[in-house]
């Protein structure tokens, strides 16, 4: 028997949803029928908008960063499915601003046909529109669910910069260029201890043996390089590690934003744990961290496990990152 907190599993978007608006009657407006979150009063011609949308069951992201300085609206799937296309296109009629939409996109299938359709639409109408693919995932170079290396925690980079980037008045031009830039500075590895359980199936999504951990896990629960034993702490940074840093590459005497990023299901003093080794070993590597996130920024539903993401990081990018924002997703 499933053991969540849930009334009907094919409502469990549209009243997770409802009670976000209902918390935040004063920052968000909330179309139903489009499951759309959006910023009260927007949209705004000084700025651009700026729009995501993916499947659900990956909270905080992206309807819980809604808000100055991030994103303007998004409009998600059911869980773990992509927003359909008159949600996706409705978002982009309602956001429409006179500087432009910016559409960011995870590389899946599903999410870039959705978009890529929804676009077409807009612009037919006169909307000028330009797209950002997030693909910050190293652990496959494709799969079933992707058209090339898969959208994850890095996401959260691209949408800090360019939120921060269009409360500044920057053109649309300017912030799609921006975005490709952080994605391209941006690579992420996720590790699972467990499976997840989506309410519409009512059953986990994989098998994972109690000693067994999943080596680059997708956000949906696809599969990632392998699978392996489970190993101390220590050893799965440096699996992690080995797997990122050569990628960029990132290299001694570069400065980074470093992300422990919970999956769902992982207790933050693990967490802080996973940073504070990664932490050491990025510094024996003659890397710096120059900015730290440890929390849940992408997740997948109650998922155990944990996803690092690395930015290499220079004056203009570091600036946009501390720009203040104010989100759906308070802490206090």
């Amino acid at each position: 028997m499933m053991k969540k907190f849930v009334n009907d599993p094919k409502q469990f978007v549209p009243e997770m949803l409802q009670g976000i608006a209902l918390a935040n009657p004063d920052r968000i407006c909330y179309v139903p029928q489009y499951n759309l979150i959006m910023r009260s009063g927007a949209p705004d011609d000084a700025k651009v908008s700026i729009v995501q949308g993916s499947g659900s069951g990956h909270e905080p992201a992206h309807v819980m960063v809604v808000g100055k300085g991030m994103l303007d609206a998004a409009c998600p799937g059911d869980v773990f499915s992509a927003p359909p296309v008159d949600y996706v296109y409705e978002t982009i009629r309602r956001l429409k601003s006179q500087k432009g939409v910016l559409l960011l996109v995870n590389n899946y299938t599903g999410d870039r046909l959705s978009f890529d359709m929804a676009r077409e639409m807009a612009e037919a109408e006169g909307i000028r529109c330009e797209t950002v693919i997030i693909d910050d995932d190293v652990a496959v170079s494709g799969s079933t669910h992707t058209v090339g290396r898969r959208g994850v925690a890095g996401n959260f980079f691209v949408i800090k910069a360019v939120g921060a980037a269009s409360e500044c008045g920057a053109g649309l031009d300017e912030l799609a260029a921006l975005g490709r830039r952080v994605n391209s500075v941006t690579r992420t590895l996720g590790i699972a201890l467990s499976s997840c359980t989506p309410p519409a199936k009512g059953a986990p999504l994989f098998d994972l043996g109690g000693d067994e951990i999943e080596v680059g896990i997708g956000i949906h629960g696809e599969p990632g390089r392998r699978r392996d034993k489970l190993v101390p702490a220590s050893a799965i940074v440096e699996m992690i590690l080995d797997a990122v840093v050569p990628d960029l590459p990132y290299q001694s005497g570069d400065d980074v934003a470093l992300m422990l990023n919970g999956l769902g299901g992982t207790p933050l003093s693990e967490l802080y744990l996973l940073y504070g080794l990664a932490h050491r070993r990025l510094a024996g590597r003659g890397i710096r961290v120059r900015r730290s996130y440890v929390g849940e920024y992408c997740t997948s539903l109650e998922m155990a496990g944990a996803s690092l993401t690395l930015v290499k990081l220079d004056d203009q990018l570091v600036s946009l990152l501390d720009a203040p924002a104010d989100t759906v997703l308070r802490i206090f």
